[in-house]
């Protein structure tokens, strides 16, 4: 189990209540709900979803001692709305994201997640899916290939790695991750820094396999409609692209008074009405990046829902 993200920061700013119906969209390993769980009481439930089967096997049975309060769906947070009433569950007092790789998926090779380690250029989330990377290499022509490299991966050479890729594929399906690696690395040249050259091409597949952003959206509208008034979402992200989202939905929520030309205002905006409970996202402490890097790149941003009230908004 990789060590959990600002854990501390997550169950202080979700205000856990003992008796509180809570959701982990993004169970993994189980670190933060573990961290929940000891919170809840005997009334308390937590709903833990993945997307991985291979991660709800493990939480499950990492969790096993609080089987009484704890139930697991495998599904994609975008389908919160339906797994959530699966269990009778209407009105949530918070929910967990943390949308950053699991080391479960990156330390098996078999997984195609890694250009650390050969494998299979899959990069499923969800192995029922039948899109996987390779797929995606062998299909798209140079100028989708392109979008997708500059647009997920904010790559400047997308151009020239999508027509390395068109060009390459012509002697042989690119069907692994050390091919499609030491492609980028042929185009890009080796490594200057910490960054590997094949970082971003390898992200901007992975999002573009899994339509992250796309699930992102769906499954953020979906936790605030499910969101009592009070409730609380939590979001960590490790990226631009993640936290951008976050904060245009969030701000679609906030809302904004504006002035009638005939006098008084009018609220715009989407409902239901949230407030930032962080102004600006919180990072981990020095101290937690030293004993855990994987959280130097993490952002946390969390919501609250509220009445319609315009002294609130």
């Amino acid at each position: 189990m990789h060590t959990p993200v600002m854990v501390r920061e997550i169950l202080t700013l979700l205000a856990i209540r003992p008796d509180g119906t809570y959701v982990d969209g993004t169970v993994g390993g189980g670190g933060h709900a573990r961290a929940i769980l000891e919170r809840l009481g005997p009334r308390g439930f937590l709903l833990a979803l993945d997307r991985d089967t291979n991660a709800i096997a493990i939480a499950r049975e990492a969790l096993v001692v609080w089987s009484a309060q704890c139930r697991f769906e495998q599904g994609n947070f975008a389908d919160l709305k339906p797994l959530a009433e699966r269990h009778g569950l209407q009105a949530l007092d918070g929910v967990l994201l943390d949308l950053g790789m699991s080391s479960l998926q990156v330390d098996q090779a078999e997984r195609g997640f890694s250009f650390m380690q050969d494998g299979p250029l899959d990069m499923r989330m969800d192995l029922h899916q039948p899109t996987t990377a390779a797929h995606l290499v062998a299909s798209l022509g140079e100028e989708a290939l392109a979008e997708i490299i500059r647009s997920l991966g904010d790559e400047l050479a997308s151009r020239r790695i999508a027509r390395a890729i068109v060009r390459e594929r012509r002697q042989g399906a690119i069907q692994t991750t050390g091919r499609l690696a030491d492609l980028v690395v042929r185009v890009l040249g080796a490594r200057h820094g910490r960054i590997h050259p094949a970082t971003r091409t390898f992200q901007a597949l992975r999002m573009a396999v899994n339509r992250e952003l796309e699930s992102l959206t769906a499954g953020l509208e979906a936790a605030i409609g499910l969101l009592k008034s009070g409730g609380r979402l939590a979001v960590l992200s490790y990226h631009s692209l993640e936290d951008g989202c976050v904060k245009r939905i969030g701000k679609e929520h906030i809302g904004r008074w504006v002035s009638l030309p005939a006098g008084g205002e009018r609220w715009e905006g989407t409902q239901p009405l949230v407030r930032w409970i962080t102004r600006k996202p919180l990072t981990a402490s020095p101290e937690e990046i030293l004993r855990n890097p994987r959280s130097r790149s993490a952002k946390l941003r969390v919501i609250e829902r509220i009445d319609f009230n315009h002294g609130q908004a």
